[in-house]
Order: C-alpha cells, then sequence, then structure tokens
C-alpha cells in the first residue's frame, strides 16, 4: 500500500490506517568514517552480525503494532540503516534530506526515489541548506507544532521552508553538544503531551522554548547515563515507547506515566552514534501512528 494510500485513509476515503515505518537492512552497515564522536574509535570495530541480530529485535518489536515498509541498502552509503534521516513527511508530501557530510550526501537520490517510487510529493531541500529530516525534526504526538534543531548538522533557515511547506508552527532547538548532533538524539515528544529530553544538549533560550511549552509534570529530563545511551532516540506509538537499554530509574518513570516501555538493546548502532528512532522513519500521520494510545503491549510486544 503507497503513502498516498495512507493518507487517503486518514481522509476516510478507504479503510483503516495503521502507523507505518520506514526502515532499511543493515547488511552493508558498517563504521569507515567518522562524522560524529561517537565514530570516533569505531572505525571497523562494528560486528555486521550483531547489528543484523539487534536490528531484527527492533524490527520484530515495532511490527507487532506497526507496519514497516522497508527500502533497499546501496554499496556506498553504510548509513543507509538510519533511514529516520532520510526526510520529513506529513500529508503524503516528504521534506526530502540534504545532508551536510559528503559521505551521506549519496543516500540522497536513493532516498528520493523510494520516496517518488512510493507515491510521495518529493520536496528538495533548497542548495547547500543542510536538512537531516527527521533526525532534526520532530511533530508534536498530535501534529500541532513542528520542533526542529539546528546547530550541528541542520541548519536554521530551513526552518522557514518546512514552515512554508505545511503551514504549521514551527519552534527551533539549538544543539551545543556534538554528541547530540540531531534533536532525536536528545529529545522526543511523546503521546499525550509529555517530553523526555537532555537539557544539557540545548542553549538556555532553547531549553526555555521546551519549559515553557511544557509544563512541569508532562517533561520527563534524563540524566546523563540515560542520555548516553541514546533514551531520547525513542520510537513512540501511543503508549508504547521503543528505544535502547536505559536505567531502572528512567523506565519505572515512564511506566509510572502509563507508557509500556520495551527495551531493544542496540550496541552496535550506538558505535555510529545511532540508536531506536535513528534506524526508523514515520511514514504514518501523527494521529495514525498514536491511534492505538490506549493499547498497551508487553515485553515481548503483545497486547495485554
Amino acid at each position: 500500500m503507497s503513502p498516498i494510500d495512507l493518507v487517503r485513509q486518514r481522509e476516510g476515503e478507504a479503510g483503516t490506517d495503521v502507523p507505518t515505518f520506514l526502515m532499511c537492512s543493515p547488511e552493508l552497515y558498517e563504521v569507515n568514517y567518522i562524522i560524529n564522536p561517537w565514530m570516533e574509535g569505531n572505525v571497523r570495530r562494528s560486528s555486521t552480525r550483531e547489528a543484523a541480530a539487534q536490528r531484527e529485535r527492533l524490527y520484530s518489536a515495532i511490527s507487532q503494532f506497526a507496519r514497516i515498509e522497508l527500502v533497499e541498502p546501496q554499496p556506498g552509503s553504510p548509513d543507509m540503516v538510519f533511514t529516520a534521516n532520510a526526510g520529513l513527511v506529513r500529508r503524503g508530501v516528504v521534506a526530502l534530506s540534504r545532508f551536510s557530510h559528503a559521505e551521506r550526501q549519496g543516500e540522497e537520490p536513493h532516498f528520493g526515489k523510494w520516496f517518488g517510487d512510493s507515491g510521495f510529493v518529493v520536496r528538495q531541500t533548497p542548495q547547500a541548506t543542510p536538512f537531516e529530516g527527521e533526525g532534526d525534526a520532530l511533530f508534536e504526538w498530535d501534529g500541532s507544532r513542528l520542533w526542529a534543531g539546528h546547530g550541528v548538522r541542520t541548519r536554521q533557515c530551513t526552518h522557514q521552508w518546512l514552515r512554508e511547506i505545511w503551514g504549521v508552527e514551527v519552534i527551533s532547538l539549538r544543539l551545543v553538544d556534538p554528541r547530540f548532533y540531531h534533536l532525536d538524539t536528545c529529545f522526543c515528544p511523546l503521546f499525550g503531551g509529555y517530553a523526555m529530553y537532555f537539557p544539557k544538549a540545548f542553549d538556555a533560550e532553547s531549553l526555555t522554548k521546551i519549559e515553557t511549552r511544557y509544563p512541569a509534570d508532562k517533561r520527563i529530563p534524563v540524566g546523563d547515563s540515560d542520555a548516553l545511551r541514546f533514551a531520547c532516540n525513542s520510537v513512540n506509538v501511543g503508549r508504547v515507547i521503543v528505544l535502547n537499554e536505559i536505567s531502572v530509574e528512567l523506565s519505572g518513570r515512564l511506566e509510572a506515566l502509563g507508557f509500556c516501555v520495551v527495551q531493544v538493546p542496540l550496541t552496535e548502532f550506538l558505535k555510529a552514534g545511532g540508536a531506536a528512532k535513528c534506524l526508523v522513519l514515520r511514514l504514518s500521520e501523527m494521529d495514525v501512528t498514536h491511534a492505538a494510545g490506549g493499547v498497551f503491549f508487553n515485553a515481548t510486544g503483545n497486547s495485554v
């Protein structure tokens, strides 16, 4: 089923929608260059076998409650596995990424072709203005606003472009720690109006924006240990949160708020600076993605 079909279903023209995400096989994944601090010391130290096993566990967990589409990996683009960086999707339109580093720019035509072949309207990012997709742009759980990062990879000038495409409020957040080079590594809007974030990754003005828009009882700041496990790099579908292994304390807090926490070890991908959210791109609309908000899943992904 094409993304256009998904949009039509959302508008009531066809059957029932389901949350849908894009992933890529990790068979060509490896760390063979350095474009972020996580890669330093990890060049050619990733295990293809373990990466495949970890990605399969993530795929299995998410596929219990969502449809997963696949894009074929391409030689020379080992980071294609991080599909969140391919673009940003809303209402059948994709704002296609333009990567900051030359090492990833070869991915752009492959992702562009996949989106075009799948029925999306493809909007090309203006020349010489890096924008790295859902890695640096995250919709509020209800689609009411778009949080957009800048300062490391994506340029702030692209935020106006995103505003013009969808007519949505865009809130710019400046990233100041190179370890958290994308917004989705340190910030995660969650179902029900919550936000999980790592305060040290932002400048003071950006923190004020977050704290102004989320009341204290909706804010979930994480400490250094969980931030370095990429706790904020989570896949959220309704009350389910799928993420890398985190502390007992953070897991307990999320569960106390009514979330089902599904932990999947993703150590091989951390070597390249990615975890659960980096490996997944949302294709469905926000209301579709969170439609099963009241459904809980246990650690194996079964509804309870």
